[in-house]
């Protein structure tokens, strides 16, 4: 599993590294993003629900939060909102 280290990072750079990884991998992948700034506890749900991957968990230790996603298929028919 592919692991991005953005402490110290500020919104939006978080999210940006974790898009541009996971749009590296094949569809199923795991990436594990750990970030300190707030506002990734908006965005990464966010970025998973728009971009149609799944956010799997989120643990926080050590004054980081740990975010697991699994690529999703960007292509895949979903139900409308």
């Amino acid at each position: 599993m592919t692991e991005i280290d953005a402490r110290g990072m500020l919104c939006p750079l978080p999210v940006l590294r974790l898009r541009k990884v996971l749009m590296s991998q094949p569809v199923g992948s795991r990436v594990t993003l750990i970030a300190t700034d707030r506002m990734a506890a908006v965005d990464v749900p966010h970025f998973c629900a728009e971009g149609g991957h799944a956010l799997l968990s989120v643990t926080e230790a050590d004054g980081a939060t740990r975010y697991e996603v699994m690529r999703g298929d960007p292509f895949a028919c979903r139900a409308p909102a």
